[in-house]
């Protein structure tokens, strides 16, 4: 498929840059693939369509604050660094984009916090605005990433227009959030509530973890019409055995599956055998999925409503059918579905 067949007018005012009140009281539009029918919902009510023995597959990575603002020696110019992801732990390597990247060269030191307490070495290009830092620090490694913590912020999408809140720092994070390494929210699941949950798991439902840390790739502009030739970032995940088995036991059982989010049906996708089974992994996946391409493990997704010309949106389009995403997408504008981070979900079936 074509990159522009994705093109559509996205209102401004249905980008939400807030989330909802109460996480499970988003809207939920349902949609059924095979009658192509389309309900409206609240995402609590999620509950009535599954049953006892269904599996929800949820990524657990947590998102670290990635964005830190600095000084560049001897101009005092303000810097903005984004951390993508450590390079090595004990040379304290990360690599960082940075902004304005024209201004920092190698050999640059850039300092961190009021009182300077954290220095970084600029010692490589990498891309553009891409830099490889050496963080010059001379604590212990725990006291370093304490020190990261301290002087991050949550890694907001910049569309939200709008300093980041400290009730960002809570909301744009799972609640079930274990594994540090994402620079972005896997966000359909940031619609489970703690009650949702244990309302899921007394009903008989089980929840089968994994853990892909969100890339950057997934907000990268895609620059190429023939979606066949776009390369995509790669992004690290896991899934232990006792996940996948979680997963395989429902699929011999013949329970429905549901991938929360694309980054969950990404890491199960990954890790699926000629078989149908998922397998255990450990390691990195530049899976790109868009149409034409045959799903082999989830029987249902929960997703939120993406932007126009989106990795997302591309693997949405994949599962859902072109032609009705195009319908569904048309209604969640003229029934003013919120799209985006902290927008409104679709549950496929």
């Amino acid at each position: 498929m074509k990159l522009s067949q994705f093109k559509f007018d996205l209102p401004r005012e249905l980008i939400s840059d807030h989330p909802s009140k109460n996480r499970d009281e988003s809207k939920l539009m349902v949609l059924d693939r095979k009658k192509k029918t389309i309900e409206h919902k609240r995402f609590k009510d999620v509950m009535d369509y599954f049953d006892e023995g269904d599996v929800f597959v949820i990524n657990n990575t947590r998102v670290f604050p990635a964005r830190l603002y600095g000084e560049k020696e001897k101009t005092g110019a303000k810097i903005e660094v984004f951390l993508l992801r450590e390079l090595n732990q004990e040379s304290r390597l990360w690599d960082v984009l940075v902004d304005p990247a024209r201004k920092i060269r190698i050999g640059n030191k850039l300092y961190f916090g009021e009182d300077e307490s954290l220095v970084a070495e600029v010692i490589d290009n990498t891309t553009s605005r891409g830099r490889t830092l050496r963080f010059l620090f001379d604590g212990s490694y725990d006291e370093f990433k304490q020190t990261l913590q301290a002087l991050g912020e949550t890694p907001l999408p910049k569309i939200h227009e709008r300093p980041v809140e400290d009730a960002d720092e809570e909301r744009y994070q799972t609640i079930y959030a274990k594994h540090e390494g994402a620079i972005a929210a896997p966000t359909a699941g940031l619609h489970f509530s703690r009650e949702l949950m244990k309302r899921l798991e007394i009903k008989g439902t089980h929840f089968a973890e994994v853990t892909l840390h969100t890339g950057l790739g997934n907000f990268r502009a895609i620059e190429v019409e023939d979606l066949s030739k776009h390369k995509v970032d790669s992004e690290e995940m896991f899934i232990n055995q006792e996940n996948a088995d979680i997963i395989n036991n429902a699929k011999i059982r013949k329970n429905k599956i549901c991938a929360v989010g694309t980054t969950s049906m990404k890491a199960i996708e990954t890790a699926v055998s000629i078989t149908g089974h998922v397998k255990p992994y450990t390691g990195w996946t530049n899976k790109f999925i868009h149409p034409p391409y045959t799903f082999r493990t989830a029987d249902a997704m929960i997703t939120n409503f993406h932007m126009p010309m989106s990795p997302m949106m591309m693997m949405v389009s994949a599962y859902l059918g072109h032609d009705f995403l195009k319908e569904v997408y048309a209604t969640a504008i003229k029934k003013k579905y919120k799209f985006f981070t902290y927008g409104d979900a679709m549950l496929i079936l």
